[in-house]
């Protein structure tokens, strides 16, 4: 890891200081976990960037829409 860390790339939510899920890239982190997320409870996932662009390009296409829309 960087003496800088991972960079932050995005917060989801953001409106509360619940420790907001957050996305980060961790450019010295092995191919195979560079993309971070985070939840407010203190776990993470970590994936290749050729995951998190796939994982994008199938929430853009709808894939996840389903999910998005449970309890509302």
């Amino acid at each position: 890891m960087s003496a800088t860390g991972p960079e932050p790339v995005a917060t989801f939510c953001g409106n509360c200081n619940c420790g907001c899920p957050q996305l980060f890239l961790d450019p010295d982190a092995p191919e195979d976990r560079r993309v971070r997320i985070t939840d407010d409870f203190g776990q993470r996932i970590q994936m290749s960037e050729d995951q998190f662009r796939d994982l994008v390009a199938q929430a853009k296409a709808g894939v996840l829409d389903r999910v998005a829309s449970v309890g509302t």
